[in-house]
């Protein structure tokens, strides 16, 4: 791909250029290679997998929306998927289905990127007062 375009691509998807929406995806990315090591519970394990891809999703979505307001919301629907996917990883801990080591590499990543969207918010939030 040549530089250009991958220029057009990032500033077209601005929601690329988002350090939490990079964070949420290698989040994902971690979850989808450990769902795959892990036999049986599948209900419980598609639905960690449709909580955890819906933190970066949430975020593009809401960084493709109208107003600030939206984004904001779409914000909050995020750091609820993530919490709900942390839920998920812990139940799986707690039947030995996760060791010590990757519970403590995701909650970890959920915190940072907890903290990533909670500053967003607040962010966006003064950028709605100022309107």
């Amino acid at each position: 791909m040549n530089e250009l375009l991958n220029f057009e691509m990032m500033s077209f998807y601005s929601f690329k250029n988002l350090l939490v929406w990079q964070k949420a995806i290698e989040f994902t990315k971690i979850i989808l290679a450990l769902t795959n090591e892990i036999k049986g519970h599948y209900r419980l394990l598609e639905q960690l997998e449709a909580a955890a891809a819906s933190v970066p999703q949430n975020i593009a979505e809401g960084k493709g929306r109208v107003s600030t307001k939206e984004f904001i919301h779409f914000l909050y629907i995020s750091r609820g998927s993530l919490y709900e996917a942390i839920t998920v990883v812990l139940l799986l801990h707690n039947i030995n289905l996760i060791d010590d080591n990757k519970l403590e590499e995701l909650e970890g990543l959920g915190i940072e990127i907890t903290k990533m969207l909670n500053s967003l918010i607040s962010k966006e939030r003064k950028k709605l007062l100022a309107d």
